[in-house]
């Protein structure tokens, strides 16, 4: 994603032993849920993982082989099972993705978005029990929770 930073590097991207062990561990954990994890999967997965903030389905697409993209619905199914084992979470304003950073992968997340610079920080929701009370009590089924806060990261804030 282009921001309009440019007063300092963000890169958040992980190194290549830390981005191997993440791939292992995806694999492990479709193995023991008795998934697959297929090429397509684990590549998109790659690509979410090497993207230094939230990245669009497209850019997935784009980026996917080194001699042209995938075709969308590879990506999107990948995508789909990717945030149904909770490897990756959507952030639904961006309508991006971005690798969850817990290894505990049944969890509501929030996040911390920068309007400068375009990083992502997952938060856990706190006092979820709460929002699940209040929907009880109004007689609502929540299916999904997603809180997104919008500000300026630390580096971007020193800037502005």
């Amino acid at each position: 994603m282009s921001h309009a930073c440019d007063h300092h590097d963000h890169h958040h991207g992980l190194t290549a032993d830390t981005k191997a062990s993440r791939l292992a561990e995806a694999e492990a954990l479709c193995a023991d849920a008795g998934e697959r994890m297929t090429t397509s999967r684990l590549r998109t997965y790659e690509l979410i993982l090497e993207a230094s903030g939230p990245i669009k389905a497209y850019d997935v697409i784009d980026r996917f082989h080194p001699e042209g993209a995938a075709k969308p619905p590879t990506v999107y199914r990948a995508l789909g099972f990717l945030e149904q084992m909770g490897l990756i979470h959507r952030i639904e304003s961006l309508n991006a993705f971005v690798a969850c950073h817990t290894r505990d992968h049944a969890h509501t997340a929030g996040f911390l978005l920068c309007e400068c610079c375009g990083q992502s920080v997952e938060i856990a929701i706190p006092n979820t029990a709460d929002i699940e009370a209040s929907a009880a009590r109004s007689h609502f089924q929540i299916k999904h929770i997603t809180l997104e806060a919008r500000g300026l990261c630390g580096a971007c804030r020193g800037h502005n």
